[in-house]
């Protein structure tokens, strides 16, 4: 798991071809606004997070975030023993998001 702050985690989005988004907020913060083009996947499903992230291909790149980076870190971390190898985390998550967001 690699923990980004958000200069280094927009540059290495911006660079990945196999780029993915994942949010792993709850959906009453979802509302709230999302990073553009994010699957929602909520960590707080347990063994269904689990069962989801599962189902994603396992070589592409992950950008992971959360409100401000602790649950992201811990799905980063969980990715990570499921085999994923490019799972990065935002360090001060959406809290400190200033790119583009977009309401669901």
């Amino acid at each position: 798991m690699n923990d980004l702050s958000q200069q280094e985690w927009t540059k290495q989005l911006n660079e990945a071809h196999d780029a993915v988004i994942i949010d792993v907020r709850t959906a009453d913060e979802v509302v709230e606004g999302m990073i553009p083009e994010a699957l929602h996947i909520d960590i707080f499903k347990g063994q269904g997070f689990v069962d989801e992230i599962n189902e994603l291909d396992k070589t592409k790149s992950y950008f992971v975030y959360c409100k401000s980076g602790g649950r992201s870190g811990q799905a980063c971390a969980v990715m990570s023993q499921l085999g994923f190898e490019k799972a990065y985390n935002l360090v001060g998550g959406f809290t400190e998001w200033q790119g583009d967001s977009v309401l669901p």
